[in-house]
């Protein structure tokens, strides 16, 4: 794309020749990413893009989409890019201090939303919240529900705390720096969440590019890939009002290891959901009746 080339480029041409780009390239979704990429550099939505397929882009429009591009190239995350992912139907900010939010992880918030939904005025914990995205989108759907959200990251609580008021929950969420239960000692919750660090240290390397830009804190979970449940189960006890539960996300094959660990602490183990490809994502554990 040089000088003179730039007053030619319409946007059916750049997303054309991008899209094969990021297909030499080895991208996953060239044409999805490339169109995602426009889209935000426009400040469009992607059906823009295709009632105005012959519209020719500025130049200023087109070098900071080739700005966008080198970045993709590079292996770095969309959302990474675009400062921003869709996370049960909200748009959240998303920067690399924290996980892109995942369609799998809202497994983890509809099973949450079912079994909050009669409780009348629930209290929310949510451990190692990055974003924000599973506690924001509780309260966002539960008006009467209160949370705190923990992370050992500073850099990830900002990223929360602006998605929080983002998003109109911010009175009704407190954002907490610590370790775990430690900033919630002598609290007892309806509900905790988690979606903890769960790659095996020694598969961190193998990864696919994409993810090796994300926190290596929020991925790796130690040698079989389980320290932070070990934790997390044992200890939930004691901050679980009677009847309340624990929901964790796992990864691929971690369930029935997870689930083993709740008679340990003396939690029962009410469900092991699927994600939308049939993968056991996550366990429901429940204290007392």
């Amino acid at each position: 794309m040089s000088a003179k080339e730039h007053k030619t480029w319409t946007i059916g041409a750049i997303l054309s020749w991008t899209g094969q780009y990021f297909r030499d390239k080895g991208v996953a979704t060239p044409r999805l990413d490339a169109e995602v990429l426009l889209s935000h550099i426009l400040g469009r939505d992607r059906l823009y893009l295709y009632l105005n397929y012959d519209q020719p882009l500025e130049p200023a429009e087109l070098a900071a989409f080739r700005e966008a591009v080198k970045k993709r190239v590079l292996r770095v995350p969309v959302a990474y890019i675009t400062g921003h992912k869709e996370f049960m139907g909200l748009d959240f900010i998303v920067t690399s201090d924290v996980l892109v939010p995942r369609p799998d992880t809202e497994v983890l918030v509809e099973a949450a939303l079912a079994r909050l939904a009669g409780v009348s005025t629930p209290v929310v914990l949510d451990l190692g919240t990055g974003s924000g995205a599973i506690i924001v989108s509780l309260l966002h759907r539960l008006q009467a529900a209160t949370g705190i959200g923990v992370d050992i990251s500073p850099g990830a609580l900002a990223v929360a705390r602006a998605n929080a008021q983002k998003h109109g929950v911010a009175a009704r969420l407190a954002l907490k720096q610590g370790d775990l239960f430690a900033p919630v000692a002598g609290q007892a919750f309806d509900a905790i969440v988690a979606n903890p660090p769960y790659i095996p240290d020694g598969d961190i390397a193998g990864l696919e590019p994409e993810v090796r830009h994300e926190p290596r804190t929020a991925l790796a979970g130690g040698a079989d890939g389980l320290d932070f449940y070990r934790r997390i189960v044992a200890m939930a006890p004691g901050h679980l009002k009677d009847g309340a539960f624990l929901a964790v996300e796992v990864g691929c094959g971690q369930a029935a290891a997870v689930a083993g660990l709740a008679a340990v602490s003396g939690l029962g183990v009410e469900a092991v959901i699927r994600d939308y490809a049939g993968i056991e994502r996550v366990v429901v554990m429940r204290r007392g009746r």
